[in-house]
């Protein structure tokens, strides 16, 4: 899952501006988006199965990293991981297994700096998110499936979750926030 820092909380209310002062121009641009590493398992094809009577059930996890790129001024290299995996629901036997590293490198400017952490990890996936729906579809239609086109990611909720996920560990640890 993403590392969580001390980024601010998402949705977070900008500070009110005097007037005439000006919001700072948020300029985000993609510089380059690849598949980073990606594997196709179709166990079902390799035990030789019979497509009658198949009801896949499909299982998708979502993670996310971000970092700064070294030696690049406001540059930052996003990595949506998904894992999707699928079995007959009859009998719980695998039929594929697709694990896909979708990664953008972004230029980003003008977001404060406490805003920077959920921006990176709500706003960039959501811009990825289009791109590695239509390969996830693509690889399962070629992989002899039917398309699997993902639902909509909620990034915003995931990012809460994680937030979550890493204050109870802290209280659980008796670790102080940092």
């Amino acid at each position: 899952m993403a590392e969580i820092g001390n980024g601010g909380a998402a949705g977070a209310t900008p500070p009110q501006q005097p007037e005439g002062a000006q919001q700072p121009q948020v300029r985000v641009q993609i510089l380059a988006q690849y598949i980073r590493d990606m594997s196709f398992e179709n166990a079902f094809a390799q035990k030789g199965g019979n497509a009658q009577g198949v009801q896949p059930d499909i299982k998708v996890q979502v993670s996310l990293d971000a970092r700064k790129r070294e030696g690049a001024e406001n540059q930052y290299e996003v990595v949506s991981k998904y894992k999707v995996t699928s079995s007959n629901k009859a009998d719980g036997s695998a039929l594929f297994l697709l694990e896909l590293e979708y990664a953008g490198v972004f230029l980003i400017d003008g977001v404060p700096k406490e805003q920077l952490h959920p921006f990176l990890l709500i706003e960039c996936p959501r811009l990825l998110f289009p791109f590695a729906r239509r390969i996830v579809s693509d690889i399962t239609r070629d992989g002899g499936f039917l398309p699997l086109n993902l639902d909509l990611i909620d990034f915003m909720a995931l990012y809460r979750q994680e937030l979550q996920r890493q204050a109870e560990l802290r209280q659980t640890q008796g670790t102080p926030a940092s």
